[in-house]
């Protein structure tokens, strides 16, 4: 044990006396790497799932022998609600949405789907223009 203390010894002073060399003297090159540390840091954003939208309003009359079943549909949507009406005939003709203009085309097994945005508000009446044109319904939209 003494020599490993009397070899200790011997090493410390040879560390003490290396560094205390003058300033002329070139120090060996220092040929152990630097300590590196890398830390990654991997961040995840907080996860936003965005508002869905809700689901369009869907309005449905069907038309038997000229005329709409149980009677003239009167639904109601309010300002901003999308849209969807959808219109089935026993007869060929042009389904047509007055104040927005919009008009497709129906037939037996091919009903008319009309899609879009209730943007203006007031009462709009729903035709089949068919011979002879029938009044459908009418689509109240609110403020």
């Amino acid at each position: 044990m003494t020599k490993v203390l009397a070899a200790c010894a011997a090493l410390l002073a040879a560390a003490a006396l290396a560094g205390c060399g003058s300033s002329e003297e070139a120090a060996p090159p220092d040929t152990t790497e630097p300590e590196t540390t890398h830390t990654t840091t991997t961040e995840t954003p907080p996860t936003e799932t965005a508002p869905t939208a809700p689901a369009p309003v869907t309005v449905r009359i069907a038309v038997r022998s000229g005329r709409p079943v149980g009677g003239i549909a009167r639904p109601k949507v309010r300002q901003g609600d999308r849209v969807v009406l959808v219109v089935s005939a026993d007869t060929a003709g042009d389904v047509h949405l007055h104040g927005y203009d919009l008009e497709r085309r129906v037939a037996p097994g091919a009903p008319a789907r009309i899609g879009f945005r209730a943007t203006i508000p007031g009462r709009f009446e729903i035709e089949l223009h068919a011979h002879p044109e029938v009044h459908i319904g009418e689509l109240t939209v609110t403020p």
